[in-house]
Protein backbone atom coordinates (compact mmCIF):
# COMPACT_ATOMS: atom_id res chain seq x y z
CA UNK A 1 0.00 0.00 0.00
CA UNK A 2 1.05 3.76 -0.95
CA UNK A 3 0.93 6.65 1.36
CA UNK A 4 0.13 10.07 -0.50
CA UNK A 5 0.47 12.91 1.60
CA UNK A 6 -1.45 16.44 0.58
CA UNK A 7 0.46 19.64 1.29
CA UNK A 8 -2.06 21.76 1.96
CA UNK A 9 -4.54 21.59 4.96
CA UNK A 10 -7.77 19.76 3.78
CA UNK A 11 -10.91 22.83 3.98
CA UNK A 12 -14.11 23.33 2.76
CA UNK A 13 -14.61 24.94 -0.07
CA UNK A 14 -17.34 27.44 0.61
CA UNK A 15 -16.81 30.83 2.23
CA UNK A 16 -19.83 31.30 4.25
CA UNK A 17 -20.08 33.89 6.81
CA UNK A 18 -21.99 31.98 9.56
CA UNK A 19 -20.41 28.05 8.91
CA UNK A 20 -18.53 26.88 12.10
CA UNK A 21 -15.04 27.99 11.37
CA UNK A 22 -12.59 25.16 12.33
CA UNK A 23 -9.90 25.31 15.74
CA UNK A 24 -7.43 22.73 14.25
CA UNK A 25 -7.28 22.43 10.73
CA UNK A 26 -7.30 19.21 9.28
CA UNK A 27 -4.63 17.81 7.07
CA UNK A 28 -5.46 15.82 3.75
CA UNK A 29 -3.85 12.26 3.53
CA UNK A 30 -4.30 9.50 0.86
CA UNK A 31 -3.57 5.94 1.68
CA UNK A 32 -4.10 2.70 -1.36
CA UNK A 33 -6.24 0.14 0.92
CA UNK A 34 -7.16 -3.13 -0.66
CA UNK A 35 -7.44 -1.53 -4.14
CA UNK A 36 -9.18 1.45 -3.09
CA UNK A 37 -8.10 5.12 -2.65
CA UNK A 38 -9.06 6.12 0.66
CA UNK A 39 -8.97 9.67 1.83
CA UNK A 40 -8.07 10.32 5.51
CA UNK A 41 -8.48 13.11 7.75
CA UNK A 42 -5.53 14.15 9.92
CA UNK A 43 -4.98 16.41 13.13
CA UNK A 44 -2.41 16.51 15.84
CA UNK A 45 0.82 15.26 15.83
CA UNK A 46 1.88 13.05 12.86
CA UNK A 47 3.68 10.54 15.51
CA UNK A 48 2.16 8.84 18.37
CA UNK A 49 -0.54 6.47 19.35
CA UNK A 50 -3.64 7.22 16.92
CA UNK A 51 -7.11 7.50 17.85
CA UNK A 52 -8.91 6.61 14.75
CA UNK A 53 -12.19 8.07 14.51
CA UNK A 54 -15.23 6.02 12.34
CA UNK A 55 -17.67 7.86 10.82
CA UNK A 56 -21.28 6.56 10.39
CA UNK A 57 -23.17 5.65 7.24
CA UNK A 58 -23.52 8.81 4.49
CA UNK A 59 -21.06 10.41 6.62
CA UNK A 60 -17.72 11.73 6.12
CA UNK A 61 -14.71 12.38 8.02
CA UNK A 62 -14.16 15.65 8.33
CA UNK A 63 -17.82 15.88 10.24
CA UNK A 64 -15.01 14.90 13.30
CA UNK A 65 -13.98 18.23 13.46
CA UNK A 66 -16.28 19.45 16.02
CA UNK A 67 -15.06 16.78 18.40
CA UNK A 68 -11.49 17.46 17.56
CA UNK A 69 -11.68 21.05 18.73
CA UNK A 70 -13.36 20.40 21.84
CA UNK A 71 -10.73 18.03 23.10
CA UNK A 72 -8.43 20.10 25.82
CA UNK A 73 -5.35 17.64 24.61
CA UNK A 74 -3.66 17.02 21.64
CA UNK A 75 -3.79 14.21 20.20
CA UNK A 76 -2.85 12.46 16.70
CA UNK A 77 -6.34 11.71 15.14
CA UNK A 78 -6.96 10.10 12.49
CA UNK A 79 -10.75 10.12 10.57
CA UNK A 80 -10.73 8.21 7.29
CA UNK A 81 -13.87 8.42 4.30
CA UNK A 82 -15.08 5.00 4.16
CA UNK A 83 -15.11 3.52 1.16
CA UNK A 84 -18.03 4.62 -1.40
CA UNK A 85 -18.05 7.82 1.20
CA UNK A 86 -16.40 11.69 1.01
CA UNK A 87 -13.80 11.63 -1.04
CA UNK A 88 -12.33 7.84 -0.84
CA UNK A 89 -12.95 5.76 -3.89
CA UNK A 90 -15.90 3.78 -5.04
CA UNK A 91 -16.56 -0.20 -5.27
CA UNK A 92 -17.80 -1.30 -8.78
CA UNK A 93 -18.53 -4.36 -7.23
CA UNK A 94 -21.16 -2.85 -5.01
CA UNK A 95 -20.82 -3.02 -0.24
CA UNK A 96 -20.53 -5.70 1.71
CA UNK A 97 -20.28 -4.99 5.70
CA UNK A 98 -16.68 -7.59 5.70
CA UNK A 99 -15.11 -4.86 3.46
CA UNK A 100 -15.14 -2.08 6.02
CA UNK A 101 -13.65 -4.79 8.83
CA UNK A 102 -10.91 -5.49 5.90
CA UNK A 103 -10.24 -2.05 5.32
CA UNK A 104 -9.81 -0.92 8.68
CA UNK A 105 -6.91 -3.61 9.38
CA UNK A 106 -5.60 -2.55 6.62
CA UNK A 107 -5.50 1.47 7.42
CA UNK A 108 -4.19 -0.12 11.17
CA UNK A 109 -1.28 -1.86 8.84
CA UNK A 110 -0.49 1.72 7.25
CA UNK A 111 -0.66 3.84 10.65
CA UNK A 112 0.01 1.74 14.16
CA UNK A 113 3.02 0.78 14.39
CA UNK A 114 3.88 0.79 17.89
CA UNK A 115 0.78 -0.65 19.20
CA UNK A 116 -2.99 -0.76 20.07
CA UNK A 117 -4.66 2.05 19.36
CA UNK A 118 -7.77 3.61 20.84
CA UNK A 119 -11.12 3.18 18.24
CA UNK A 120 -13.82 5.67 18.04
CA UNK A 121 -16.70 4.76 15.89
CA UNK A 122 -20.46 6.73 15.31
CA UNK A 123 -23.41 4.25 14.10
CA UNK A 124 -22.19 2.21 11.57
CA UNK A 125 -18.19 2.78 12.53
CA UNK A 126 -19.16 2.17 15.58
CA UNK A 127 -20.67 -1.28 14.41
CA UNK A 128 -17.64 -2.14 12.38
CA UNK A 129 -15.15 -0.99 15.48
CA UNK A 130 -17.17 -3.17 17.54
CA UNK A 131 -16.86 -6.29 15.84
CA UNK A 132 -13.18 -5.67 15.19
CA UNK A 133 -12.15 -5.02 18.23
CA UNK A 134 -13.13 -8.96 18.96
CA UNK A 135 -11.82 -10.44 15.56
CA UNK A 136 -8.67 -8.18 16.66
CA UNK A 137 -8.37 -7.42 20.26
CA UNK A 138 -4.64 -7.14 20.25
CA UNK A 139 -4.93 -4.21 18.22
CA UNK A 140 -7.80 -2.11 20.23
CA UNK A 141 -6.24 -0.37 23.39
CA UNK A 142 -9.44 1.35 24.19
CA UNK A 143 -13.11 1.32 22.12
CA UNK A 144 -15.63 4.41 22.00
CA UNK A 145 -19.05 3.20 20.39
CA UNK A 146 -21.52 6.45 19.84
CA UNK A 147 -24.39 4.53 19.10
CA UNK A 148 -23.04 1.85 17.46
CA UNK A 149 -24.45 -1.13 19.50
CA UNK A 150 -25.64 -3.50 16.75
CA UNK A 151 -28.94 -3.58 14.99
CA UNK A 152 -32.24 -5.42 15.52
CA UNK A 153 -32.82 -8.38 15.28
CA UNK A 154 -33.94 -10.06 12.36
CA UNK A 155 -36.21 -13.60 11.67
CA UNK A 156 -35.08 -15.80 8.47
CA UNK A 157 -38.61 -15.07 6.88
CA UNK A 158 -37.53 -11.77 6.20
CA UNK A 159 -34.91 -12.64 4.20
CA UNK A 160 -37.63 -13.21 1.00
CA UNK A 161 -38.90 -9.95 0.81
CA UNK A 162 -35.19 -8.68 1.23
CA UNK A 163 -33.85 -10.44 -1.62
CA UNK A 164 -36.26 -9.55 -4.25
CA UNK A 165 -36.25 -6.12 -3.33
CA UNK A 166 -32.16 -6.34 -3.56
CA UNK A 167 -33.06 -7.96 -7.11
CA UNK A 168 -35.52 -5.41 -7.86
CA UNK A 169 -32.86 -2.32 -7.47
CA UNK A 170 -30.07 -3.79 -9.32
CA UNK A 171 -31.92 -2.87 -12.76
CA UNK A 172 -32.37 0.55 -11.61
CA UNK A 173 -29.44 2.25 -10.52
CA UNK A 174 -30.12 4.79 -7.30
CA UNK A 175 -29.38 8.43 -7.73
CA UNK A 176 -28.71 11.20 -4.73
CA UNK A 177 -31.64 13.86 -4.97
CA UNK A 178 -30.17 17.45 -5.65
CA UNK A 179 -29.15 19.66 -3.08
CA UNK A 180 -30.36 23.35 -4.57
CA UNK A 181 -27.89 24.98 -2.23
CA UNK A 182 -25.82 24.02 1.26
CA UNK A 183 -28.75 26.32 3.26
CA UNK A 184 -31.17 24.44 2.18
CA UNK A 185 -29.22 21.48 3.26
CA UNK A 186 -28.45 22.95 6.44
CA UNK A 187 -31.94 23.45 7.02
CA UNK A 188 -33.22 20.22 6.46
CA UNK A 189 -30.22 18.80 8.74
CA UNK A 190 -31.34 20.91 11.35
CA UNK A 191 -35.35 19.85 11.20
CA UNK A 192 -34.05 16.24 11.63
CA UNK A 193 -31.43 17.02 14.37
CA UNK A 194 -33.21 20.06 16.65
CA UNK A 195 -29.80 20.10 18.80
CA UNK A 196 -27.93 21.11 15.45
CA UNK A 197 -26.67 24.77 15.42
CA UNK A 198 -26.76 26.61 12.13
CA UNK A 199 -23.19 27.18 11.91
CA UNK A 200 -22.33 23.09 12.42
CA UNK A 201 -25.29 22.54 10.17
CA UNK A 202 -23.48 24.52 7.61
CA UNK A 203 -20.32 23.05 7.74
CA UNK A 204 -21.48 19.80 7.68
CA UNK A 205 -24.15 20.72 4.88
CA UNK A 206 -20.87 21.02 3.38
CA UNK A 207 -18.77 18.77 4.24
CA UNK A 208 -21.37 15.93 2.59
CA UNK A 209 -21.61 17.53 -0.71
CA UNK A 210 -19.79 19.09 -4.01
CA UNK A 211 -20.68 21.77 -6.19
CA UNK A 212 -21.98 21.23 -9.88
CA UNK A 213 -21.45 23.78 -12.42
CA UNK A 214 -25.39 25.14 -11.97
CA UNK A 215 -24.80 25.92 -8.30
CA UNK A 216 -26.31 23.60 -7.13
CA UNK A 217 -25.15 20.65 -4.72
CA UNK A 218 -24.22 16.95 -4.71
CA UNK A 219 -23.78 14.51 -2.24
CA UNK A 220 -20.77 13.03 -2.22
CA UNK A 221 -21.82 9.45 -1.31
CA UNK A 222 -21.68 6.75 -3.64
CA UNK A 223 -25.94 6.59 -4.33
CA UNK A 224 -25.45 2.53 -4.54
CA UNK A 225 -25.02 2.65 -0.83
CA UNK A 226 -28.80 3.14 -0.68
CA UNK A 227 -29.96 -0.46 -2.46
CA UNK A 228 -31.02 -2.89 0.04
CA UNK A 229 -28.54 -5.17 1.69
CA UNK A 230 -29.63 -8.93 0.94
CA UNK A 231 -27.89 -10.33 3.84
CA UNK A 232 -29.86 -9.70 6.82
CA UNK A 233 -28.16 -8.88 10.07
CA UNK A 234 -27.11 -11.45 12.35
CA UNK A 235 -27.15 -10.17 15.69
CA UNK A 236 -26.01 -13.78 17.11
CA UNK A 237 -22.70 -13.17 14.96
CA UNK A 238 -22.21 -9.83 16.33
CA UNK A 239 -22.53 -10.89 19.71
CA UNK A 240 -19.90 -13.73 19.32
CA UNK A 241 -17.86 -10.91 18.24
CA UNK A 242 -18.53 -8.84 21.14
CA UNK A 243 -17.86 -11.77 23.72
CA UNK A 244 -14.07 -11.41 22.40
CA UNK A 245 -13.91 -7.84 23.65
CA UNK A 246 -10.68 -7.32 25.92
CA UNK A 247 -10.20 -3.68 25.34
CA UNK A 248 -12.16 -1.04 27.72
CA UNK A 249 -15.02 0.44 26.06
CA UNK A 250 -17.11 3.08 26.34
CA UNK A 251 -20.66 3.07 25.38
CA UNK A 252 -22.33 7.05 24.48
CA UNK A 253 -25.86 7.33 23.91
CA UNK A 254 -27.77 10.64 23.02
CA UNK A 255 -30.35 11.28 25.17
CA UNK A 256 -32.80 12.34 22.38
CA UNK A 257 -32.02 9.67 20.12
CA UNK A 258 -34.35 6.99 19.27
CA UNK A 259 -31.50 4.06 18.80
CA UNK A 260 -32.65 2.53 22.18
CA UNK A 261 -36.03 1.82 21.14
CA UNK A 262 -34.77 0.44 17.77
CA UNK A 263 -32.71 -1.83 19.38
CA UNK A 264 -36.11 -3.49 21.26
CA UNK A 265 -35.46 -0.95 24.95
CA UNK A 266 -33.70 -0.35 27.93
CA UNK A 267 -33.37 -4.39 28.73
CA UNK A 268 -32.02 -5.34 25.60
CA UNK A 269 -29.44 -2.89 25.77
CA UNK A 270 -28.16 -3.61 29.49
CA UNK A 271 -28.18 -7.36 27.50
CA UNK A 272 -25.75 -6.26 24.92
CA UNK A 273 -23.52 -3.95 27.02
CA UNK A 274 -22.57 -7.17 30.02
CA UNK A 275 -21.87 -9.66 27.02
CA UNK A 276 -18.72 -6.91 26.51
CA UNK A 277 -16.65 -7.69 30.13
CA UNK A 278 -15.18 -4.27 30.70
CA UNK A 279 -17.67 -1.84 29.76
CA UNK A 280 -19.63 1.58 30.56
CA UNK A 281 -22.12 3.87 29.36
CA UNK A 282 -22.40 7.28 29.46
CA UNK A 283 -25.66 9.45 28.33
CA UNK A 284 -25.22 12.70 26.77
CA UNK A 285 -28.17 15.24 27.21
CA UNK A 286 -29.72 17.39 24.20
CA UNK A 287 -28.40 15.21 21.72
CA UNK A 288 -29.57 12.92 18.75
CA UNK A 289 -28.61 10.11 17.24
CA UNK A 290 -25.45 12.75 15.88
CA UNK A 291 -24.31 13.37 18.91
CA UNK A 292 -20.66 14.18 18.15
CA UNK A 293 -22.61 16.92 16.19
CA UNK A 294 -24.54 18.36 18.55
CA UNK A 295 -22.80 18.38 21.69
CA UNK A 296 -19.07 18.00 20.84
CA UNK A 297 -18.00 19.08 24.09
CA UNK A 298 -19.93 16.71 26.23
CA UNK A 299 -18.68 13.77 23.87
CA UNK A 300 -15.15 15.33 24.21
CA UNK A 301 -15.12 15.68 28.18
CA UNK A 302 -16.48 11.86 28.25
CA UNK A 303 -13.99 10.82 25.63
CA UNK A 304 -10.95 12.49 27.18
CA UNK A 305 -11.65 10.76 30.68
CA UNK A 306 -12.14 7.29 29.54
CA UNK A 307 -8.95 7.07 27.44
CA UNK A 308 -6.75 9.09 29.58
Amino acid sequence: MVIHRAGAPATLEGALLNTYQAIRQARSTRLRLRGIDYHLHCWGPETGRPTVLLHGWMDVGLTWQFLVDALTSERRLLAPDWRGFGHSGHAPGGYWFPDYLADLDALLDAIAHDGPVDIVGHSMGGNIAGLYAGLRPERVRRLVLLEGFGMARRVPAEAVDRYRQWLDEQASPPNHKGVRSLEALARRLRQRHPHLPEDRALFVAEAWTRPLPDGSRCLLGDPRHKRANPVLYRLDEAEACWRKIRAPSLWMIGEASGVVGMLGGEDELRRRQALIGDVQAVRIPEAGHMLHHDQPARVAEALAGFLD
